[in-house]
């Protein structure tokens, strides 16, 4: 079941379930689980002073498996992590980027072996449809930077000729 998300083999699958069973209840919640196998992002912050967010050593085989498949997935094309991957590299670099993802990637398995559910990818367009109007003017305000001038009309319904 954990092999239909993207960029999870068969191997891969079985070294998830081998490190974390399929009995959630040890885990009240996925951030437990997360914060168990040491792939949750650290925040050390008091008095508006920001210590490191390093994360530290947890499983390692654990998240070695889940990081190599993070690799995988910000490769395969017209996904939600492949988005996810893209957007946060940007921001964030791609180091922290492809933890992320395989943060994401183990709530996903979380999910879906409490649940008993098959992956749904969410789609590479994911972030753009959130927020319509802000994609929008971002683009266009990129446009108008590369010195075009630029009119937007919305969409109409009306497909006759």
């Amino acid at each position: 079941m954990l092999d239909t998300i993207p960029g999870v083999a068969r191997r891969t699958a079985e070294m998830i379930v081998a490190e974390i069973g399929t009995d959630m209840t040890r885990f009240p919640s996925a951030d437990h689980l997360a914060s168990w196998a040491w792939v949750a992002p650290g925040n050390d912050e008091s008095a508006s002073k920001r210590a490191s967010g390093k994360t530290r050593k947890g499983n390692r085989f654990l998240r070695t498996t889940l990081v190599q498949a993070a690799h995988t997935a910000a490769r395969t094309r017209n996904t939600y992590l492949r988005a996810q991957y893209r957007r946060l590299t940007a921001r964030r670099g791609k180091k922290r980027a492809i933890l992320a993802v395989a943060h994401s990637r183990l709530v996903t398995a979380y999910c879906m072996i409490q649940r008993r559910e098959p992956y749904r990818d969410a789609g590479a367009d994911y972030f753009d449809q959130l927020q319509l109007e802000d994609t929008a003017r971002r683009l266009v305000k990129r446009l108008e930077g590369l010195g075009y001038h630029v009119e937007l009309q919305t969409p109409s319904t009306d497909t006759r000729p």
